[in-house]
């Protein structure tokens, strides 16, 4: 084999090498891209009914009982047909459809009930304390604790970094979720970097 063909022939098969490390680093990617879609459905199918959403209930084949749009009142309550007042903030969707199908079996013979947020606007999480800027965060994507705070601005010089903890109402009762921001960044603690969920409170005091 000449010197040529030979330059000629390691040159293509250091292409074939290059390429085949860019397939694999896609389809690494691809495949983070899809745990992140799981971690998407997971947020969604735990959203929580707050005041101000508008809800979709069909009640089948019995458009009596159905309402298109159903306004959540700043009281937490529905006003729904036969069956009157229902407390729904702080329920998921699916655990709403278990307390209507309840609720709609006393007056209809094996009610199927679906509920879905056609309107969400609840979409919240808050953030008090010491951080730079104080506020409501709208979430647009599943986002996490640390995530929050980096919108935020970070926290300040006095905040304690090992006390912040998130408020979140979970069946009508508030639980106080630990958040150690330094443990966090160091990788020894990522289960406490949870995704919120709407209505959830981030505290970092002083």
């Amino acid at each position: 084999m000449s010197y040529q063909k030979l330059i000629t022939t390691a040159s293509a098969l250091m292409l074939m090498g290059l390429y085949g490390g860019a397939c694999a680093s896609a389809a690494q990617r691809a495949g983070q891209g899809g745990t992140r879609g799981g971690t998407n459905e997971v947020a969604v199918s735990e959203y929580r009914i707050g005041p101000g959403d508008v809800l979709r209930i069909d009640v089948w084949r019995e458009p009596d009982a159905s309402m298109a749009a159903a306004l959540v009142r700043f009281d937490g309550k529905l006003s729904l047909p036969l069956v009157g007042q229902v407390d729904v903030v702080g329920l998921t969707p699916t655990e709403l459809q278990a307390v209507l199908a309840t609720k709609y079996g006393t007056i209809i013979r094996d009610p199927r009930v679906t509920v879905m947020v056609s309107t969400p606007n609840n979409l919240k999480v808050y953030v008090i304390g010491e951080v730079r800027r104080e506020g409501s965060l709208r979430l647009e994507a599943p986002t996490t604790v640390l995530q929050a705070l980096a919108e935020s601005g970070g926290v300040t010089d006095y905040a304690k970094r090992g006390k912040i903890y998130v408020l979140r109402v979970v069946n009508k009762k508030q639980v106080r979720l630990p958040f150690d921001f330094n443990a966090v960044l160091k990788g020894s603690k990522p289960e406490q970097n949870v995704i919120l969920q709407p209505g959830d409170t981030v505290v970092v005091p002083r």
